[in-house]
């Protein structure tokens, strides 16, 4: 991988462009059927120039993966008030993560069909395991408090994950055909309310107002 910090602002360009262009086409055809002079003369580029930015076609699907990975961090980031109590921003961090899965529903589409081989499961399951430990930091501050339930926090950690994934996966496929600020407002009530340590709490968090974020 190019170190980015070594690249000219159209260096960076053409990088993206090829990023942009192999995200389009991994999700129209899967990683598989694609190859790399598909995705230079979708980029309008060299063939050369690929390999000056990547080292093989797989070595650019793991920067997708990454890509995504931060982005959704941010998305999550901006959509967190830093002052709000732990419960409060979990909340807002699940419903905005809901959000921006449907908002990129064919990348996240991809992920799922790429891992049936196990290929990239490594690479996956990274962005797994990120956003566990940043729930979990969360959790602990809520359950300090007394805000949040005393258990397992890693278990916690992992319900969350799993909800937003499995309820993400269900919108994708059509299984749950709803408008996505619906269900996200959904997933996020049902994991509140499962944190919650009283009824009281829970309330007061599900009453408290949010600003939607909005996809990069």
């Amino acid at each position: 991988m190019t170190d980015d910090r070594r690249l000219t602002a159209q260096g960076q360009e053409r990088k993206q462009q090829l990023l942009d262009c192999a995200a389009t086409l991994f999700a129209e055809r899967g990683f598989a059927e694609t190859r790399v002079v598909d995705i230079v003369k979708a980029a309008g580029v060299a063939k050369g120039l690929f390999y000056w930015y990547f080292e093989n076609k797989e070595a650019l699907f793991r920067e997708l993966v990454e890509l995504n990975r931060l982005r959704l961090r941010q998305f999550q980031a901006a959509a967190m008030d830093p002052e709000a109590e732990p419960l409060l921003q979990i909340r807002q961090g699940t419903e905005a993560s809901v959000r921006y899965m449907a908002s990129y529903a064919n990348f996240f589409a991809l992920l799922e069909v790429e891992n049936l081989d196990k290929k990239f499961a490594d690479e996956l399951r990274k962005g797994t395991d990120v956003h566990t430990r940043d729930i979990a930091v969360i959790l602990q501050r809520g359950i300090a408090d007394e805000t949040i339930r005393d258990e397992n926090v890693d278990l916690l950690a992992y319900g969350v994950v799993s909800m937003v994934g499995l309820y993400g996966h269900f919108h994708r496929t059509g299984r749950m055909p709803m408008p996505v600020e619906e269900l996200a407002a959904f997933v996020a009530r049902f994991v509140v309310c499962s944190l919650a340590s009283h009824e009281k709490v829970a309330r007061r968090v599900l009453a408290a107002p949010l600003t939607p974020a909005v996809p990069a």
